[in-house]
């Protein structure tokens, strides 16, 4: 019997791909632009409590929800992680997480340390985590403000908190400087090829190496 299993069809069990940094900081957009280029991720849409902006929608950037809808979730184990920030709740619905790793998918979580933490804590095996730092606080500063979305006080406020989150940067398998949008996304998408490279991640490795040494030449 002939191996003629192209490496790229080897079945591979789905990752998390958890992408973390303070607001500001580029994981928006780096997580964008992987999924705009990545056929094989699907993102992780959040709810939360936070006012919608103009430029969001719902559904597509975060499932907005009132205070009492959260709590409802949440009480009925619907959320894989919640936490809150800036005074507002955000989490990740479990439903579509699971259905999507059943199916061998790779998931996309734009999420913070908070929600990262506990990911960890329930799917470790399946977990890669990177956090984004911005290359100084004065250019964070710098990116809010341009950003026009929020007030000054609202960036203040973003800023005090951004120290807290870069306190967690230890906690995560990879870190990337933002000084350069292009070449943290060309980072982070090295990062990806070498972890859906990974031996644990390759069930279908068994299957390939047995015929391979099955293979009559």
């Amino acid at each position: 019997m002939q191996n003629e299993l192209p490496s790229a069809a080897i079945r591979r069990r789905g990752l998390m791909l958890v992408i973390s940094s303070p607001s500001g900081a580029g994981k928006s957009t780096i997580a964008r632009n992987l999924l705009e280029s990545d056929q094989g991720f699907q993102l992780s849409v959040s709810v939360t409590t936070r006012p919608r902006r103009p430029s969001e929608i719902d559904g597509v950037h975060y499932h907005f929800r009132t205070k009492r809808e959260f709590d409802l979730l949440r009480d009925n184990d619907a959320l894989l992680e919640w936490a809150e920030v800036h005074g507002n709740f955000y989490a990740t619905p479990r439903e579509p997480a699971e259905e999507a790793m059943a199916a061998g998918r790779d998931m996309l979580f734009d999420i913070d340390w908070q929600g990262a933490q506990q990911l960890r804590e329930k799917m470790r095996g399946d977990i890669v985590s990177i956090f984004i730092l911005p290359p100084s606080m004065r250019e964070l500063k710098s990116r809010l403000t341009r950003r026009a979305e929020d007030n000054a006080d609202v960036i203040e406020a973003r800023l005090k908190n951004a120290r807290v989150e870069i306190e967690h940067w230890r906690e995560y398998d990879y870190v990337v400087v933002n000084d350069d949008l292009d070449r943290a996304f060309h980072a982070v998408e090295a990062i990806v090829r070498a972890e859906r490279l990974r031996r644990d991640r390759r069930p279908g490795l068994f299957e390939f190496v047995s015929g391979l040494l099955d293979e009559k030449i």
